[in-house]
């Protein structure tokens, strides 16, 4: 008994000491299901599991809206709402795929157009980024070039069409026409990307004697991943309006052609049966060019 205790007769409370204080709350564990960790970790889940079922409530509402859209537009042509002979109806058109497809005509003409299409984006797509990589190289030549991408850029296109026709032959014609009407966005939405890459890490480059060549492909090239990605979804779509442009004009074969000539024979069934297939085709190749990049971005480890 200390002294204290034999003048007072009182003794002091035991209390319990903790890791970092004297009542022991900071060292006191927490229960499982009561820990904040835990807490967090399950309204997170429940924010995942939230975010899953809105998006299936997106792609059902999608869905639902392609299939109501397709309900009215047969009821419509059906109790003659519409001429049917002027909008076709959705069971006329899957029975012309359906003739297309069995007699071998809908995998011609669509090949066709899909050949066609890849050579253009690999034209527009290799020389739009050549021509990137000069305007950013010389900002000189950036200057002379800009007011003419411009006019080019606002020009109607399809005013090219005849010239392309006379100058290339009726089958480089539609190459020429899808060419032209991607090539120049392309060049534009990649030189403002090369522009916007990396500026102050370019900077630090040329004061360590960094060559422009090095500059380009060791900096400016990978940093400018997603604009280069960017450019390609926006070049497939141009590219395949400028070869169904171009078949408008001079082909043979087609979705293009096919659309033509259902006009004019005036066989509304034909002419939508080759818009559906366009929507189609701008479907796969748009998710196409996003897998490739999204394949290059995870290459450059660019999110």
């Amino acid at each position: 008994m200390s002294g204290f205790e034999r003048d007072t007769g009182l003794r002091p409370v035991a209390t319990s000491r903790g890791p970092e204080g004297v009542d022991g709350t900071a060292g006191r564990r927490e229960a499982p299901g009561t820990h904040p960790a835990g807490s967090r970790s399950f309204l997170y889940e429940r924010f995942l599991r939230e975010q899953r079922r809105r998006l299936v409530r997106i792609r059902l509402a999608r869905w639902f809206l392609v299939a109501a859209l397709l309900a009215i537009w047969e009821a419509a042509a059906r109790v003659h709402w519409v001429d049917p002979m002027l909008t076709s109806m959705p069971s006329h058109i899957a029975s012309s795929f359906w003739k297309l497809a069995s007699e071998g005509r809908l995998g011609v003409h669509a090949w066709v157009t899909l050949k066609e299409t890849g050579i253009g984006f690999a034209i527009s797509m290799g020389a739009g980024l050549l021509a990137a990589v000069a305007l950013w190289w010389s900002s000189f030549l950036s200057k002379v070039l800009e007011p003419y991408l411009v006019v080019l850029n606002a020009l109607p296109k399809v005013a090219l069409g005849p010239i392309f026709y006379l100058w290339l032959g009726d089958r480089l014609s539609i190459y020429g026409m899808a060419v032209a009407i991607s090539i120049v966005v392309t060049v534009m939405m990649l030189e403002s990307g090369f522009r916007e890459a990396g500026r102050g890490k370019l900077k630090l480059m040329e004061a360590l004697g960094a060559t422009k060549w090095q500059m380009l492909r060791l900096a400016v090239l990978p940093a400018s991943v997603p604009h280069i990605v960017a450019a390609m979804k926006v070049n497939i779509g141009l590219t395949l309006v400028g070869v169904i442009m171009g078949e408008f004009l001079s082909s043979k074969a087609g979705l293009g052609f096919l659309i033509l000539y259902g006009g004019q024979v005036f066989q509304m069934d034909l002419v939508m049966t080759g818009v559906a297939l366009l929507a189609l085709l701008s479907i796969a190749l748009y998710g196409l060019a996003a897998f490739a990049g999204r394949v290059v971005q995870r290459k450059y480890h660019v999110e």
